[in-house]
């Protein structure tokens, strides 16, 4: 069980929860993330709205990738997405250099 402390967008909390504190903080860092990109881009200030688009957008990250994993599950082949070749590229990258330095 993990216990994270969130302070973040004019409110302060905290929750336990079945995972670790390790894996709660990288969620709660991909969030603060997210929340600093839309205050960044002026868009929205105020704090609720922000927190609510953060959730948005996380939740079409979500939809999306489970969309992209039923696809694939059926054998369709999802839509060219060069983030992703990008992703893998640099994936592929670093996982040849890991090898390299244990050869």
């Amino acid at each position: 069980m993990g216990t994270l402390s969130i302070n973040t967008l004019g409110t302060s909390f905290a929750i336990q929860a079945a995972q670790d504190t390790e894996y709660l903080n990288k969620l709660y860092g991909y969030f603060d993330r997210i929340s600093a990109q839309i205050k960044e881009s002026g868009i929205l200030s105020d704090d609720t709205q922000v927190a609510i688009m953060t959730g948005i957008m996380i939740c079409d990250e979500l939809y999306k990738e489970k969309s992209r994993k039923i696809s694939i599950e059926n054998g369709v082949i999802p839509d060219y997405d060069p983030e992703t070749e990008e992703e893998i590229m640099r994936r592929t990258q670093d996982m040849i250099n890991k090898i390299d330095r244990v050869l």
